[in-house]
């Protein structure tokens, strides 16, 4: 009587054993598959947010060139080059001595093919 009831015993630790390591088992095979479906999201919207990365630079890089400048200033803002008595002098010319405006004629009137 004392065998079948130690083994009775034994039986039912075994099986609450093994019970709880299956729960177990499925307890992280579910979390596991949670973790996989957050990480291809995350995946995917990195992806995502990688090609808005991609277009805006695209964009910055074309509102930078001077042809859209030009374009925004003339259409949008209105502007126009200003005509010549909207010009103003911003001072007198600088006083430059006779020794160095020579050399600076001279390099200069050779390189201009004009």
């Amino acid at each position: 009587m004392m065998q079948s009831r130690s083994f009775l015993t034994l039986w039912t630790l075994a099986v609450l054993a093994a019970t709880s390591a299956f729960v177990l088992f499925l307890a992280l095979r579910v979390r596991s598959v949670e973790l996989g479906y957050e990480l291809g999201e995350s995946h995917a919207k990195v992806a995502r947010l990688r090609e808005v990365k991609r277009v805006l630079e695209l964009e910055l890089a074309s509102h930078r060139t001077p042809e859209r400048v030009d374009l925004v200033a003339r259409v949008l803002l209105g502007m126009d080059a200003p005509s010549a008595d909207r010009i103003l002098p911003a001072g007198s010319q600088p006083e430059v001595d006779d020794e160095e405006e020579e050399p600076l004629a001279a390099a200069g009137s050779g390189d201009r093919d004009e």
